[in-house]
């Protein structure tokens, strides 16, 4: 049980911290299309400038495409929008873990209890037939405990993984729009 102890706090505060992550995201679609307009005219710098200390994901990656355009616009974005992505994964791997973990856990700590549970009936014989019940529906708590965790784990883990899907799709379609943008911007200063 103290390993699904362990499991079950280390579930809860991730998915806390999570929760906190992505509560303090904030999407700032008036922004980027200020971005792409700036882009349009070839004003560069000030669209850069205009980006700084975002905490829109996709408005900090098109300030790393503008602050690396020399270099290149496109990559200076596929790494920003790979390390946003990071960012959006953090800790969830190690709830996956918990998952798959937890229930096998609690039929570990039930198999190891019925087995004491027979031990305590050969040595005892049949007389107390309650003994060996009960020990066997105690051990049956860890498998209980175990399913526990991995339910209270799955559901918001699959809602992280579900947002941090469609934040990389949008990163994607926000990237495609820039680089749009920036041809626009290039033609425009010629």
């Amino acid at each position: 049980m103290w390993p699904l102890l362990a499991c079950s706090l280390v579930s809860l505060t991730i998915i806390i911290e999570r929760a906190v992550f992505w509560t303090r995201q904030r999407r700032q679609p008036v922004l980027r299309q200020e971005l792409f307009r700036l882009s349009e005219r070839g004003c560069f710098d000030e669209a850069w400038a205009r980006a700084g200390g975002s905490r829109d994901a996709a408005v900090r990656m098109i300030a790393a495409g503008l602050a690396n355009r020399k270099h290149g616009l496109t990559e200076g974005m596929e790494v920003a929008a790979s390390e946003e992505v990071d960012r959006q994964r953090r800790g969830l791997g190690i709830l996956d873990t918990i998952i798959t973990l937890s229930p096998l856990l609690g039929i570990f700590g039930t198999v190891t209890g019925i087995i004491q549970a027979f031990d305590f009936l050969s040595l005892e014989g049949v007389p107390n037939p309650h003994a060996v019940t009960s020990g066997i529906a105690e051990a049956l708590i860890t498998t209980a405990a175990g399913l526990s965790v991995a339910l209270m784990t799955l559901i918001p883990y699959n809602a992280f993984v579900n947002r941090v899907e469609r934040s990389a799709k949008i990163l994607g379609q926000i990237g495609t729009q820039m680089e749009m943008a920036y041809k626009q911007g290039i033609d425009h200063e010629s």
